[in-house]
């Protein structure tokens, strides 16, 4: 009997644990995740894969544009803030959607955390440059304030050279 207890309380130790243990892994980029949920994956997917030919990924995308240093850094604050509009390519896929301007919705903290979480997600954690620092609400405020278009960022974003 007693042995079938401890069976029973070591199954039931690993079920409750398993779940507590992936939450916490994702805990430091959790605001973010909450962020990209309830204003990003409509467009970018749960996955951060896109949708063909409309929404480019942000899955294995986010790290080669952080690979351009601090231009791929200033371009993808200023996506996130002005929006952008115009043809890209992104992973070798051409892409004619609209990237709507968040910044009189979402708030600088809001920006970084979804910003951190994009970096960080879906395997782009891996593929960051060595020395990538987190995005901060300093940041995001100094960005705030070069007032793009979103032709300007799509201006921006040719600019790198995808």
């Amino acid at each position: 009997m007693r042995r079938a207890l401890r069976a029973l309380l070591a199954v039931l130790a690993v079920a409750v644990s398993a779940p507590l243990l992936a939450h916490a892994q994702d805990a430091p980029f959790a605001a973010g995740k909450t962020v990209f949920e309830e204003h990003c994956s409509v467009c970018h997917q749960a996955s951060g894969q896109g949708i063909p030919g409309a929404f480019p990924p942000l899955a294995g995308n986010v790290p080669l544009v952080l690979q351009r240093g601090d231009e791929g850094r200033t371009t993808l604050r200023h996506i996130v803030l002005f929006g952008m509009q115009g043809q890209i390519t992104a992973l070798g896929a051409t892409f004619d959607g609209a990237m709507p301007t968040w910044a009189p919705v979402l708030d600088d903290q809001h920006i970084a955390d979804a910003l951190n979480y994009v970096s960080h997600a879906w395997g782009n954690d891996a593929q960051l440059p060595d020395g990538t620092a987190t995005f901060t609400v300093d940041e995001i405020a100094a960005a705030r304030e070069a007032g793009l278009t979103p032709k300007q960022t799509h201006e921006e974003w040719r600019g790198l050279g995808f």
